[in-house]
């Protein structure tokens, strides 16, 4: 495949954008689903706030209306009271927490869904510049490192914020001078923070960047691919430095964040734990120094009461002061998700997009002078002038060495990008005015590497059709050879195949590609030597069955061997994206020119000392009646 410069500069390569209040607003967009739950939960705190303020004044109450003067009558009153008031805060409390966790976690559902949504629309063109590791980390990592700010933050900021402001406004009732005191410095807390809150916005980027560059690492190395790899060539100590290299500079980065501003948070617990002395002091002095017969300007009960007050009012305020640091962090994760859901998708169905039906679909491709690049700032472009028709029924065979562009022609078919010029026409419709969604149901596609998840036969089989019956997977299965494996395996179709089906072999791999691609039964095939994985005994047997998958289907195969040349209808010779001969075999191997130089150059040797072939030839592409032809490959 011509994958040369793919999406140079397409991949997150630019500075960190800076955090905008678009950002905020994008965030207050998943909340408005729930508006109704939020409004509940915020009418709850601003409850449990303001009625939590009785018990202060319940105490200077009780000392002086009730202890002082020695009123029983109100004592038990006002005790009652403070008995029932946490009673129904805390109620409140507990249905202001689940609706509240409710909405958290919904949110975090949306978002997520919004993410992979996004990015299964999102080209393949960033898929083939961006580790895995790393869409994994802005998956997993980032989204979870937001789940507290969305699920607790929102509603702390607003109850912190609430109890303070309440607090402060009974505080002056009982004595201006007094909180003027308490809150002596606290502007200068309030700059500390956001100088602080920036700093640690920067290591939570670097810290996620790191997170990620790990996932990445070890998604890489510790796949059963990356392990045999690393086996192979005995590269163990250099992975496991590598890995304890990026261990290390997450380790730094999480220490640097946690202790950022711990020496600031330190000083404000500090004052706020010391600051009770100097309220009594000054109120000490009020009282004492009040005249025998005067009228104090605060009771006993009052600094008993502003005490109270002034303690509740301390944890609200530390949580605003830090909270601030927390968002500012949360912020940059919320920035790295939207920048996924800010890619561009460069693939979409038209308004006017036709829906093609498989049945009535007769399979003609066309390609009318079409030019592409992937990355639009090459030299020259990766295809240019490619012009050609398939008929329903017929077999295009493209040849050429690596990287002439034969992989690209056949995404352009499906479209998995769309052509800089020119057109692909299936049965005459533009392929870009074609629904996207039914694409896939007239094109069906089995490359070299086959693709299984890691979960059974039967699933990997049912993904290509999922209403099959059992009937249909034992008739497509038989029809690529592999039925007979199956239900020798000790759970038949609900064998487990391990991580990209490395539990099969090879050819087995190959077989159930096919084997889905029967079961999806579409009406143009795209081959990359899609059974080039077959032993030459499996390949015969399944010669047979995929002629008759064959019959009346448009065949499009990226073909290395010379059974598959020999049986196609046409030749495209492919060379730096352009076809250079096209023909019968017979036809381009009489004119002469780059197809018969790559013949005689890979075959006349060979003729003369055929080396043993490892695996057979295309079966689906020889033709009925044809004799099998055990050939080397033409490349």
């Amino acid at each position: 495949m011509a994958q040369r410069g793919m999406g140079r500069g397409f991949l997150l390569e630019k500075p960190d954008r800076p955090i905008t209040p678009g950002t905020t607003r994008r965030i207050v967009h998943f909340f408005r689903p729930y508006r109704l739950e939020v409004a509940l939960v915020l009418a709850a705190i601003v409850v449990i706030s303001v009625v939590g303020l009785a018990n202060p004044y319940l105490l200077k109450a009780i000392v002086d209306d009730a202890i002082v003067p020695r009123n029983l009558h109100k004592l038990t009153l006002y005790a009652a009271l403070m008995v029932l008031i946490p009673i129904i805060t805390g109620i409140v409390g507990v249905g202001q927490t689940y609706l509240n966790n409710l909405v958290g976690q919904r949110v975090m559902r949306d978002l997520r869904n919004s993410l992979y949504r996004h990015m299964q629309e999102v080209s393949l063109r960033f898929f083939s510049n961006t580790k895995t590791g790393e869409i994994q980390s802005r998956l997993g990592n980032d989204v979870n490192g937001i789940q507290n700010v969305i699920t607790n933050t929102a509603s702390s900021i607003v109850s912190n914020f609430t109890t303070t402001v309440s607090t402060i406004a009974a505080m002056l009732l009982l004595s201006w001078q007094l909180t003027l005191l308490s809150l002596a410095l606290l502007p200068f807390f309030l700059l500390i923070t956001y100088k602080v809150g920036n700093i640690r916005r920067e290591i939570s980027k670097n810290t996620q960047k790191s997170l990620a560059d790990m996932s990445a690492l070890v998604e890489e190395t510790l796949s059963i691919s990356g392990v045999l790899l690393t086996k192979a060539f005995g590269r163990q100590r250099q992975s496991i430095a590598r890995f304890e290299r990026e261990n290390q500079n997450l380790a730094d980065l999480e220490v640097r964040q946690q202790m950022v501003g711990r020496w600031f948070f330190m000083l404000i617990s500090t004052f706020f734990s010391i600051t009770p002395a100097f309220v009594y002091y000054l109120a000490g002095r009020i009282i004492i120094g009040t005249p025998p017969h005067g009228s104090p300007a605060i009771t006993i009960g009052g600094v008993i009461a502003f005490t109270t007050l002034q303690s509740r009012l301390f944890f609200p305020v530390g949580q605003l002061l830090n909270v601030q640091v927390q968002i500012q962090g949360a912020l940059a994760l919320f920035d790295r998700i939207f920048e996924y859901l800010d890619l561009p998708i460069e693939i979409r169905s038209s308004p006017t997009a036709v829906k093609l039906d498989p049945a009535t679909t007769e399979g003609r491709v066309t390609f009318e002078h079409v030019g592409f690049r992937y990355d639009g700032s090459g030299e020259r472009p990766d295809l240019e002038d490619v012009t050609f028709e398939a008929e329903p029924g017929q077999l295009v065979a493209l040849v050429g060495p690596t990287g002439a562009g034969k992989t690209t022609i056949s995404y352009l078919l499906a479209r998995l990008y769309d052509v800089t010029e020119g057109a692909v026409r299936i049965d005459g419709h533009d392929v870009r005015n074609v629904d996207l969604r039914s694409i896939p149901d007239v094109v069906g596609m089995v490359t070299q590497e086959t693709y299984l998840f890691h979960t059974t036969i039967r699933e990997n089989l049912l993904f290509a059709k999922p209403d099959a019956t059992e009937e249909d997977l034992v008739a497509a299965t038989k029809a690529a050879n592999i039925y007979d494996r199956i239900i020798e395996m000790p759970e038949g179709f609900d064998t487990v195949v391990g991580e990209r089906g490395y539990r099969l072999s090879g050819g087995e791999k190959q077989r159930l590609a096919i084997a889905r691609i029967v079961l999806k039964n579409p009406p143009i095939l795209i081959l990359d030597e899609a059974t080039s994985a077959l032993d030459t005994v499996s390949e015969r047997l399944v010669q047979d069955a995929l002629n008759s998958l064959m019959t009346g289907r448009t065949t499009l195969a990226i073909a290395h061997r010379l059974s598959t040349i020999r049986a196609a209808d046409q030749i495209l010779v492919i060379r730096r994206g352009r076809i250079v001969e096209r023909g019968t075999h017979e036809e381009l191997l009489v004119r002469g020119g780059v197809y018969q130089a790559l013949y005689h150059g890979q075959f006349e040797e060979g003729a003369r000392e055929p080396a043993p072939e490892l695996d057979g030839p295309e079966p689906a592409l020889a033709s009925a009646g044809r004799p099998y032809d055990d050939t080397p490959e033409l490349s």
